[in-house]
């Protein structure tokens, strides 16, 4: 009976120093945390500890590790945009072209043409300063009209910009949104004007020469642009214009203008091939660039 009382004796300490020690362990683990609470990486839902992703650096690891699950998802998210869309500097690129396309046309007939330098400056790959400045000339008998018109070689200007949507892209290859401001100040005769005088019966021919104008005019275009090859590219856009205001003269009037060509139109084509020089270092300066969050 001794031997029986003393086995459950010490049965009845076994059980209370073992649960003794576990309620030490759990208040000493409890004393030890300190004051600063974190959001801990665990799904109420599932009760899984969520991964980090993938690709993602020893900091953001080490994060995770630490329980500090909102700076490290916010982290991995910089971390992604960096590595999905590149941030291009201020000052991406410089390109200077020449507008070849009424040149072109002139010798499949046309009989006018405004031929333009122009520089274009890459801003974020995403805004795009732009200069045109050009010559433009004419000499042409229009149908159906009893004059020919001869433009003297005057020159023009166009400032505007684009915008470049893909600019989360290689600024090698671009789909442009575009406007400009146009101005000209030209000369121009008018020769072998022919005109019936309904007393006489007959007709008349007389010329007019000397005259001067200028007009005003704005532009909406869309275009493209693509590399061909090294820091060489080519460029198409298609023009929407319309005249604000143009000089007119007692006599007559322009039938052309420098830039805008003749002045009933109000659709334009420019063709231009463009040397492109690049104002930053190097590639990896772009990629590395963090992204704001907005």
């Amino acid at each position: 009976m001794n031997s029986r009382y003393t086995y459950l004796l010490n049965d009845i300490k076994g059980t209370v120093l073992l649960m003794a020690f576990c309620l030490f362990v759990v208040f000493s683990a409890g004393a030890q945390q300190p004051d600063k609470r974190h959001v801990t990486p665990v799904k109420p839902e599932t009760n899984q500890v969520k991964p980090p992703p993938k690709g993602t650096d020893e900091k953001i690891i080490q994060q995770y590790i630490s329980g500090d699950s909102a700076a490290a998802v916010a982290e991995a998210r910089r971390d992604s945009l960096r590595r999905i869309y590149k941030h291009y500097p201020l000052l991406t690129d410089l390109s200077v072209g020449v507008n070849l396309i009424e040149p072109l046309f002139m010798a499949f007939g046309q009989t006018y043409a405004s031929v333009d330098v122009n520089a274009t400056l890459n801003m974020w790959n995403r805004i795009q300063p732009t200069l045109e400045l050009g010559l433009g000339w004419a000499k042409s008998t229009p149908d159906d009209m009893n004059f020919t018109y001869h433009g003297k070689p005057s020159p023009y200007v166009k400032v505007g910009a684009n915008y470049n949507f893909l600019f989360k892209n290689s600024p090698d290859y671009q789909a442009l949104l575009g406007i400009r401001l146009g101005y000209s100040n030209f000369g121009y005769d008018i020769t072998d004007v022919t005109y019936r005088s309904s007393y006489w019966d007959e007709y008349i021919n007389y010329d007019i020469r000397g005259e001067r104008s200028h007009a005003l005019w704005g532009e909406a275009c869309v275009g493209l642009k693509v590399k061909l090859f090294d820091r060489l590219s080519m460029g198409w856009m298609i023009r929407y214009h319309g005249i604000f205001n143009y000089g007119k003269n007692a006599s007559s009037k322009p039938w052309f203008i420098p830039g805008y060509g003749p002045r009933s139109s109000s659709l334009g084509l420019s063709l231009s091939i463009s040397y492109t020089l690049p104002l930053h270092r190097e590639e990896a300066d772009i990629t590395t660039e963090p992204v704001r969050e907005r």
